[in-house]
Parts: C-alpha cells; sequence; structure tokens
C-alpha cells in the first residue's frame, strides 16, 4: 500500500525532496516556545558535566564559552525530551522519512551577538545513519535573519555525496569542519519567525555567519531524527527514541565515513 501524506501537501513534501529542506510554521504555540525559553535560561546558570560547561570568569573573551550549546539536554531535562517527541514535529517527519521517525538528539544554541558562526557542513558525516539518512527539525526560538547569523543553507546539495570537510577559518567558525559550495550551487539565508521549523536532509550543505547584532540573540532547539528502518547509527547518538518515549538500541555504525577515521568530536550543527 503506497504511503500518504498526512500533514505535508505534495508541493511542500516535493520542495524538500527537490531543494533539501523546508521551513513549516505553526508546529509550536507561543506559550510552548516560552517553555523552551524558560528551561534553557534556567540550564544556562547551570553547569551540567558532559552536557553544558560554560566558563564564567570574569577574563573570558569569546561570549560562546559562556553560552557554549547544550549537548543532548534530553537525557538531562524532561522538557527538552518532551519537545524532541513533540506531535506536530513528529507528523511532519512522518511525510518526510515515509515512516515512522526515531529521535537521535537534542541541542540548543544560545548565539549571543557578536558570537562565531558555523561553518558549513554536512550532518549525516556525524550522525552515520544506515540505511536512509538522518533529518533535523531547526526550530528557531528567535526570529533568524542575516543580521543575528540565521541558518544558511546551500539549496539541492541534498543529493551531494558525504564528503570529507577541510579546516575551516577558527576567527569566523566555532568548529573545526568545512564543506566547500559545489561549483554551481549558491549559499540562501533561511529567514525564520520566531516557532518556525526549519527540516533538512542529512547530506544538505549548511551552516551560519557570525551573530554581527548588537542586542539579538539567535537561540534554537535543533534535533535530529532517523528513521525507524535505521539499523546502525554513530555512538553518540544512541538510544533513539520512538514517539512514545520507549528507547530503541541501533548498532554502531564502523564506517568512518570519507575521511576513513572517526573524528573525536561527534556533535553536527
Amino acid at each position: 500500500m503506497p504511503y500518504v501524506l498526512a500533514v505535508l501537501s505534495t508541493e511542500q513534501k516535493q520542495k524538500f525532496e527537490t531543494e533539501g529542506y523546508l521551513i513549516v510554521s505553526g508546529l509550536f504555540s507561543d506559550e510552548q516556545v516560552e517553555e523552551i525559553i524558560v528551561t534553557f535560561d534556567q540550564i544556562s546558570e547551570q553547569t551540567i558535566p558532559g552536557h553544558f560547561e560554560p566558563d564564567r570568569s570574569q577574563d573570558t573573551k569569546d561570549v560562546l564559552k559562556r553560552y557554549p550549546r547544550v549537548m543532548q539536554p534530553h537525557r538531562f531535562n524532561e522538557t527538552a525530551l518532551k519537545y524532541m517527541l513533540h506531535e506536530p514535529v513528529l507528523q511532519v517527519l512522518k511525510d518526510l522519512f515515509e515512516e515512522n521517525p526515531l529521535a537521535a538528539q537534542t541541542m540548543f544554541y544560545y548565539k549571543p551577538p557578536g558570537s562565531r558562526g558555523q561553518a558549513l557542513h554536512q550532518d549525516n558525516f556525524y550522525l552515520k545513519v544506515e540505511p536512509g539518512n538522518c533529518i533535523a527539525a531547526w526550530m528557531a526560538v528567535d526570529s533568524a535573519d542575516e543580521e543575528n547569523g540565521g541558518l544558511l543553507v546551500v539549496p539541492r546539495t541534498n543529493e551531494h555525496e558525504i564528503v570529507c570537510p577541510e579546516l575551516a577559518d577558527d576567527t569566523e567558525s566555532f568548529t573545526k569542519h568545512l564543506v566547500k559550495v559545489p561549483q554551481g550551487n549558491t549559499i540562501v539565508p533561511a529567514v525564520m519567525k520566531k516557532g518556525d521549523v526549519l527540516f533538512f536532509n542529512g547530506n544538505l550543505i549548511h551552516g551560519s555567519y557570525r551573530n554581527k547584532s548588537k542586542d539579538r540573540f539567535r537561540r534554537a532547539f535543533i534535533c535530529h531524527y532517523a528513521g525507524e528502518s535505521t539499523t546502525q547509527i554513530a555512538s553518540f547518538y544512541s538510544p533513539l527514541f520512538r514517539a512514545d518515549g520507549t528507547k530503541v538500541e541501533a548498532e554502531v555504525n564502523p564506517d568512518g565515513g570519507p575521511c576513513g577515521v572517526e573524528f573525536d568530536t561527534l556533535y553536527p550543527h
């Protein structure tokens, strides 16, 4: 029996398949966005070993040391777990995967004014989902545009192979990996309103520039997912979670990827 779209229009599904990304509005209420804000404001005042370790010393010059990203908050925070399994998001993902999604990762980015961006990269270089691919759900906690370092995408690179990245410019990127824009492709800003969700394919080249604003954070709650047919994933992302919260232990993918070896840092985005 063929899969029938449940949430997305045929046009939306075609855009995702062709361009590699799709922005969807209305998946989070104002109250839900505010709950996420309050939760991560509270986390920002804590130190959680292995997940969030800010440097609060007076001589810290890099604002990202005071506000580093929060890694895998669903493993210690019930609100993050709840919104990783947010039903409206999972319904969209079910249409995109054409099967039930499995949640693999959560992150929260504060990205304060003046902070560096992240060099262009591909998410499935890190997740190593097989068979199939991963999909990110990138929720704009604040409106995101070119001024405050909103996300950049390279449309139609979703069909490109995963490549071994080069070394990024550490004065502009807080991560070390850079994937160059293929000849004939163009970088496009993903301008988003507060509460919008950007879905994109794990091969899509994407990243962000520096937050050039004087007083605007660019906060984002990001989750990564795989389809339920997934059998292998990089070790950092296991266990996976079904919509009901039950865990799935996927096999560790032993493939070193296009570089031939595992990198120490398995954190996309």
